[in-house]
């Protein structure tokens, strides 16, 4: 009778756990800026046409990627579109994961990255192409939803590194 309770009590502590909220929230806050920024780059801009902000350092031009990271695998359907979609099915049942075992930092990190994924899934399925604008001239040219994922991948290897890591060097 009492371990009916307990399980009742568990789930109740993860409902009072806003952090799967907080996710959530963010995915389609990554998601929403994205499809924005790319939307005033495609009403306001022609493909190729570049606005320097900094000259010679950072510009907005308009590229229409039709490959996956850094114009990679151009013509791929499987890499373009089925391998992320995989991916992002993975990285969804892994910030469950980390829910569920209460991690928030790396369940954050994964709603970055299916943020990222989705809003870049998102100009493949209705384009057939990924708008691009962020341009440092010395880098391939990147958007709002690279850096999502970028950032959460690189935050998960910090977390896995300096964090996850040494929990499991002291024995907790």
């Amino acid at each position: 009778m009492a371990e009916p309770a307990a399980k009742h009590a568990k789930r109740t502590d993860n409902h009072r756990n806003p952090s799967f909220l907080i996710a959530f929230v963010l995915i389609a806050f990554i998601i929403a800026a994205d499809q924005w920024v790319k939307s005033i780059i495609r009403t306001t801009f022609t493909v190729g046409e570049s606005h320097p902000v900094i000259p010679n350092v950072f510009h907005i031009t308009y590229v229409q990627n039709t490959g996956a990271a850094f114009s990679m695998f151009r013509d791929s359907k499987v890499m373009t579109v089925l391998l992320p979609a995989v991916l992002i099915v993975v990285c969804g049942y892994a910030m469950y994961r980390f829910y569920k075992a209460k991690q928030t930092c790396p369940m954050i990190c994964m709603a970055m990255v299916i943020g990222g994924g989705i809003g870049n899934m998102i100009d493949r399925l209705a384009q057939g192409f990924v708008v691009d604008m962020i341009d440092f001239r010395v880098f391939p040219v990147f958007n709002v939803a690279d850096i999502a994922v970028t950032c959460g991948c690189a935050l998960l290897f910090v977390w896995v590194l300096f964090i996850d890591g040494r929990k499991e060097k002291d024995g907790n």
